[in-house]
């Protein structure tokens, strides 16, 4: 089904900032939900000023927010303003879904929390998310990406023995979080009847992703180590160094490594005692990765990696982010979402969608992001306000 939008006719009022809950959002609005990001009266999201584009940070259309909020709409509202908590609780009204990732207790201080909302809707999905959940003895801490990778030993398994603990490049908190809330807010759209709070921590979010290292510490009784490029589990499965750069090969059955040593003219290995066995290539890991390397050192990692998965042993060269980006297998799938002459930004830009196809097609979202408070006549006039009342709004910096 061409164009299938699974949450057509959901919305969700999203009250976030710069990554977690911002992410979560951008997923529900590539599958039809109509978002409304609710804003900082006369600052927005903090994520329009963020990103490596200081002339975009000015006008307040920076990179990060760019990055995760194509096909949304944009309010503002002042929560501190008595008129804006009215604001809020008659968009509410009209909502499925609210989205907010400020600290614990934030909003219940500013009157808008979840049992004062659900006067207004019963039936509203309300989604916190926060660093350590909405309760415990950390749950007041301050929490950022970083400080998430830290806590929750990813940081500790990340490297080698020479640079562990290292933080992984990109923010795997704030997604995985944010991936973690729209997962579970898909969930409750489907209960009957609707209406529930949920409590997302991106600490407990995270190390759900991490089942397989920490079971062999529970289950096995084997404490993660750094492994740099190994993997711990088979050999030879790891990085290993070409002509031109490093490539990835899983040779993790019996049948792959056979293969393996036979196209890179190494049938030798085969029949020493140290290699005999999947464990034995284990504990002998870094000799044997020695002698792999001997071969590979003579060719590029693209023309091995295209042999050798021929022959079906994985294998894949290690690109940079700009090298992916071309490849044909990202390029022509449909993955980046090209918006020309962006309002407030006034230049093209590209973006990245979903990593999902629903029957053949790319989810996809048609505006592009939103620059600050651009929908409030709009949405604030659905409610019932006059123009009149909207200008005095924010004359008073309501909105």
């Amino acid at each position: 089904m061409a164009n299938l939008k699974p949450l057509d006719g959901i919305r969700v009022l999203d009250l976030t900032n710069v990554l977690a809950g911002p992410f979560c959002c951008h997923q529900l609005v590539h599958f039809g939900a109509e978002v409304i990001k609710v804003e900082a009266a006369g600052r927005g999201d903090l994520a329009r000023q963020l990103g490596l584009d200081a002339q975009l940070n000015e006008k307040m259309m920076g990179v990060s927010f760019l990055a995760q909020n194509a096909g949304k709409k944009s309010v503002t509202v002042n929560l501190k303003h008595d008129a804006g908590k009215d604001l809020l609780k008659r968009l509410v009204a009209t909502a499925d879904v609210l989205v907010e990732n400020f600290r614990p207790g934030v909003m219940d201080r500013l009157e808008v929390g979840y049992e004062k909302l659900k006067e207004s809707n019963p039936a509203l999905i309300y989604c916190a998310i926060s660093g350590f959940g909405q309760d415990g003895p950390w749950t007041h801490r301050p929490a950022y990406d970083q400080i998430i990778q830290g806590a929750s030993g990813v940081m500790s398994i990340t490297g080698d023995a020479d640079s562990a603990p290292l933080r992984v490049g990109y923010p795997i908190a704030d997604t995985v979080g944010g991936m973690t809330a729209a997962f579970a807010i898909s969930a409750a759209l489907n209960a009957k009847p609707r209406g529930t709070f949920i409590d997302v921590s991106m600490l407990e979010a995270v190390m759900a992703t991490m089942g397989w290292a920490i079971s062999n510490h529970l289950i096995a009784g084997v404490a993660p180590q750094a492994n740099g490029n190994e993997n711990p589990t088979s050999a030879p499965s790891g990085a290993f160094k070409a002509a031109d750069g490093l490539i990835n090969i899983a040779a993790n059955k019996d049948e792959q490594w056979k293969l393996l040593c036979e196209h890179i003219g190494r049938e030798d290995l085969m029949t020493r005692p140290e290699f005999a066995t999947r464990e034995d290539r284990k504990t002998n890991r870094l000799a044997l990765k020695a002698e792999i390397e001997t071969a590979l050192s003579s060719r590029p990692a693209r023309d091995w990696a295209k042999e050798l998965n021929k022959i079906g042993v994985p294998a894949g060269a290690v690109l940079t982010v700009p090298e992916v980006l071309e490849m044909p297998q990202i390029a022509d799938r449909g993955f980046l979402a090209r918006f020309e002459d962006v309002p407030g930004v006034d230049r093209d830009i590209e973006v990245v969608r979903t990593g999902v196809k629903l029957d053949g097609e790319a989810p996809a979202v048609h505006a592009p992001p939103p620059e600050l408070g651009q929908d409030n006549e709009t949405i604030w006039a659905e409610l019932g306000l006059s123009g009149e009342e909207i200008a005095e709004l924010k004359s008073k910096g309501t909105i």
